[in-house]
């Protein structure tokens, strides 16, 4: 098997509020837009994010566990400046995300502050001085 990941899907309880939240808030474009059903978008070369809804992803997968918190996962966009992280968190800040927190310095020599999405998900938007930070910019 491949060193990769393909796709990274996430079950959202509501696809209308998602898609207004990634395509008219982010401005991202969807490949794939099957209203009421799934919303894919290309974040990489290759790589997709898709966004399905609650119940077509338990048709497929199973039941989905439910209970209060923080969902167990990030996903990271990394930018070139501390600057580009402030104005990421303004957007989504504008957009409505909630919570919205402010970025720090990080101990490890990075600069990091986190929205979440409709559904709760986490973005980390990162500045990473270091190599792997590097890796992951286009």
């Amino acid at each position: 098997m491949d060193q990769r990941i393909s796709f990274v899907t996430l079950a959202v309880r509501d696809l209308a509020v998602t898609r207004r939240f990634y395509v008219d808030g982010l401005g991202w474009d969807a490949a794939v837009d099957e209203v009421g059903e799934v919303i894919m978008i290309q974040v990489g070369e290759h790589l997709v994010l898709s966004l399905w809804s609650e119940d077509h992803f338990e048709a497929e997968i199973g039941a989905i566990s439910r209970g209060t918190g923080v969902p167990p996962l990030t996903l990271a966009h990394n930018v070139a400046s501390k600057e580009g992280v402030d104005r990421v968190l303004e957007t989504a800040r504008t957009i409505g995300a909630d919570p919205v927190v402010e970025a720090v310095e990080r101990e490890w020599g990075g600069y990091t502050g986190y929205f979440a999405d409709p559904d709760g998900f986490r973005w980390e938007i990162a500045y990473n001085p270091g190599e792997i930070g590097r890796l992951v910019l286009p």
